[in-house]
């Protein structure tokens, strides 16, 4: 009698209907991340903040324009873009010499 390689015969209880990995976080999950860093990179840290919300908003997308896109993510994006723009503008004004080199 084969059971099979790596395969047991005895089925586990906390594994059945289980399709999904664990080792990474869902859509849903991601798309409330990002709009939670968009909203505080309005605040602290625009500029590494920004673009962590860009990131995890275009992956809890599911990296396309097409279909249906959860309102979360697609939120965080935007505000993601607008938190980046906002913290160039602000490095860029804080730059200037004012002749003293």
């Amino acid at each position: 009698m084969m059971a099979g390689f790596g395969h047991t015969t005895r089925k586990r209880p906390g594994s059945r209907g289980r399709t999904w990995s664990r080792s990474r976080p869902d859509r849903a999950s991601l798309g409330i991340m990002s709009a939670v860093c968009a909203i505080a990179g309005f605040f602290v840290l625009g500029i590494i903040l920004g673009p962590v919300a860009i990131a995890c908003g275009w992956l809890a997308m599911g990296r396309s324009w097409a279909g249906a896109r959860p309102a979360p993510a697609l939120v965080a994006l935007v505000l993601g873009v607008i938190d980046t723009v906002l913290a160039l503008i602000w490095i860029a004004g804080t730059t200037t010499t004012n002749g003293m080199f």
